[in-house]
């Protein structure tokens, strides 16, 4: 086979990414592939560039054949893999929209010695460019007051928790991006740390095995804002946890800002020791829920409008009525609408845009049973299935198993009769005063409206 033309490169390393980013983790995906590249194909081999040897080890010892999937996918025969180290990629994670290096954060060591480069801070993701709703309100309000007093505020550690995609690490990267060009932290950026949970964690590993943890530990500590991307990503990692306890430490002691995000409050994260939990509560945790119809349709006009395209009304309220939960699957669906009108040179109409999307609407369909219900609230408390349908009359349980039949009969059509034989064949009273006793607490306790809102975000978003 001749090499490839670098427009069918483009092509062939375009769609390889998406099929790579399906199958793995947001994190992972950004971590070990994003800054990978295509160099090109030749005969039955797919060479591609990594920014360090450490890439090619990690990504030979535990997504070999995933590579060789996605390649065999799109080729239609079976491929090999071959890395280069491309010096291009060294000590940053290339991102399209940066194309000047004083864009990128250097790391303050060599780093064909250590390995904790920095990740990129995208200029993209701003203050002004997030969309603010109800749903993040008290969040970005949060965010902007930490950026503009960095470790001076009661707020270190700040902690942002929310679902999938809906806006943690623009938050993340908007406290970055406003120090930075706000003169904040006097533009050293190398006093700026941004990394995702599992970049520390491998970092650290390296570190290990090339026995420099002491530079690492002092890298860490040298930094004026520290944040750290999905930190529930570090629960059963023991040796990372201890590291990252003296780093929290040593930053927050001599007033250094921290920043963290994770997928639920600090005391519903497992595998994380109590004393890093405790910490992550000295300061403020709040929380991002899924955006509302109007914020959703704000959010589709502005990025619209970042693209030069214009939005009927009508298209945007369609598109906001169908994808519920995810800032990400909007803009997914934008990207697709352009993508169609681009390559067939049509206007995106209302008519042309149920065509594009209906199919991707219909994929998943939400179905909630009362299995479903169960198992999300067992985990949601840390309970067993048993133990809530059980006759226990301890405070958690009981208070969990209210909350389930409430949530079953909300969010199912199923009768009190069937609600109550799949807790134990509990009669239909029964069934109601576990609803009732939801229902009178609701607007009193709080604790309570939390847990049912998240539980069912939860459930409608599964």
């Amino acid at each position: 086979m001749e090499q490839s033309s670098s427009l069918e490169l483009h092509i062939f390393w375009d769609r390889f990414l998406k099929i790579i980013e399906e199958r793995v983790n947001h994190q992972s995906f950004n971590t070990w592939f994003k800054p990978l590249g295509i160099v090109d194909i030749q005969d039955d081999t797919l060479v591609i560039s990594v920014p360090q040897s450490y890439y090619q080890s990690w990504l030979e010892e535990h997504y070999l054949p995933l590579l060789k999937s996605a390649s065999q996918r799109l080729l239609d025969r079976k491929v090999n893999i071959s890395f280069v180290i491309s010096e291009q990629h060294d000590s940053t994670v290339v991102d399209d929209a940066i194309t000047n290096p004083s864009d990128l954060m250097q790391p303050p060591v060599d780093s064909s010695q250590l390995f904790f480069e920095q990740q990129v801070i995208n200029p993209r993701f701003t203050f002004d460019s997030f969309v603010v709703g109800n749903s993040n309100q008290f969040a970005h309000a949060a965010a902007k007051a930490v950026a503009e007093s960095p470790g001076t505020t009661a707020f270190n550690p700040l902690v942002i928790y929310g679902g999938v995609g809906l806006g943690k690490t623009h938050i993340l990267q908007a406290i970055a991006n406003y120090c930075l060009s706000n003169g904040k932290l006097h533009h050293d950026r190398s006093r700026v740390i941004i990394v995702s949970s599992e970049k520390f964690t491998m970092d650290f590993i390296m570190s290990i095995q090339n026995n420099v943890t002491t530079q690492y530990s002092n890298y860490y500590r040298t930094a004026d804002l520290l944040l750290v991307d999905d930190i529930q990503f570090f629960n059963n990692k023991e040796r990372t946890q201890e590291e990252f306890f003296h780093i929290f430490n040593a930053l927050h002691q001599n007033g250094r800002q921290i920043v963290l995000t994770m997928d639920r409050p600090p005391s519903q994260l497992k595998g994380l020791a109590d004393r890093l939990i405790n910490r992550f509560q000295w300061g403020l945790v709040t929380d991002i829920q899924p955006p509302d119809f109007e914020t959703r349709i704000a959010i589709l006009k502005k990025k619209a409008e970042a693209d030069g395209v214009y939005l009927d009304n009508a298209i945007t309220e369609y598109i906001a009525e169908n994808i519920t939960s995810n800032i990400r699957e909007l803009e997914g669906a934008l990207i697709r609408l352009l993508a169609y009108s681009s390559l067939r040179g049509q206007d995106i109409t209302l008519d042309m845009s149920t065509r594009v999307l209906s199919d991707t609407f219909t994929k998943k369909p939400s179905i909630i049973t009362i299995e479903f219900i169960q198992n999300l609230v067992c985990d949601y408390f840390s309970l067993s299935n048993n133990q809530i349908m059980s006759n226990s009359r301890r405070k958690e349980v009981a208070i969990a198993r209210h909350i389930a039949i409430y949530l079953a009969k909300k969010l199912t059509d199923s009768s009190l009769k069937t609600i109550g034989l799949h807790f134990g064949g509990r009669d239909h009273s029964t069934v109601i005063h576990s609803i009732r006793t939801v229902e009178n607490k609701y607007m009193n306790d709080s604790s309570l409206a939390k847990h049912i809102q998240v539980l069912t975000n939860k459930a409608k978003s599964s």
